[in-house]
């Protein structure tokens, strides 16, 4: 027997309010985490930061980076935006500044082509000798493998759009997470315009500058010559 009409539309408003509200499960679940209840970190830490954020194709699409880069600088972080085709000179700026000193804590964050520059920089960054505490990618447009690792690395990302999970390549050292947003009615063009994934962002990036009392260990290159003092070395603490 056929169900009549009123009840096949009841049905499909419930289907909807059931897609909805799962969907506002998933955007709560990036939004809310333990690192957003922690504090703002402190000036000091705040002032040897450096987020690097990385716009995508034609430097049009990713303004939302432009928002966030202005949120931490609110909070006296220093940033730079820029196109994801810088992403080779400002590793070389980022390890000028490292080793002079004035940067102690390096976070990454890129959205699209920005976001599948990240590994590049990372590796590049590694081989310099510099580490990379945290990068952020967000909807990565293209199948991206890490060779080389931050501390820890994030991609949100969009699983039934362009965006593509991060895999993790053989010796790759560090924490990788992929977070899923698909259902929550976020796209690859408003993804880094989202207030709940510029807040999810902007909290992991304040819990990471807060967790670096001490820099983190550069990451050495896989099948490079590990110095000797390093080799003889206890295992060392984790952050």
């Amino acid at each position: 027997m056929r169900p009549n009409g009123r009840h096949t539309a009841g049905a499909s408003q419930l289907s909807a309010l059931r897609a909805c509200a799962m969907g506002l499960l998933l955007l709560s679940a990036v939004a809310i985490s333990p690192t957003a209840a922690k504090a703002a970190p402190s000036q000091a830490a705040a002032a040897t930061t450096h987020v690097y954020l990385l716009r995508g194709v034609l430097n049009i699409f990713s303004l939302g980076l432009d928002t966030i880069g202005a949120r931490l600088q609110a909070q006296g972080i220093p940033v730079t935006v820029a196109n994801f085709v810088s992403w080779s000179s400002l590793a070389d700026e980022a390890a000028t500044a490292y080793r002079a000193g004035r940067i102690k804590t390096i976070v990454l964050v890129g959205h699209s082509s920005g976001a599948t520059a990240l590994p590049d920089m990372i590796a590049k960054l590694n081989q310099l000798g510099v580490p990379v505490k945290l990068a952020i990618g967000l909807d990565s447009v293209f199948k991206t493998k890490l060779s080389t690792g931050a501390e820890r690395y994030i991609n949100i990302y969009i699983g039934d759009g362009p965006g593509e999970p991060v895999r993790a390549a053989a010796g790759f050292r560090g924490k990788l997470d992929n977070v899923d947003v698909r259902g929550t009615g976020v796209g690859h063009i408003s993804i880094d315009k989202n207030e709940a994934i510029q807040r999810r962002v902007i909290a992991e990036i304040d819990a990471a500058i807060m967790r670096s009392r001490a820099p983190a260990a550069p990451v050495a290159e896989p099948g490079a010559p590990r110095p000797a003092r390093a080799a003889a070395a206890a295992t060392p603490a984790r952050n």
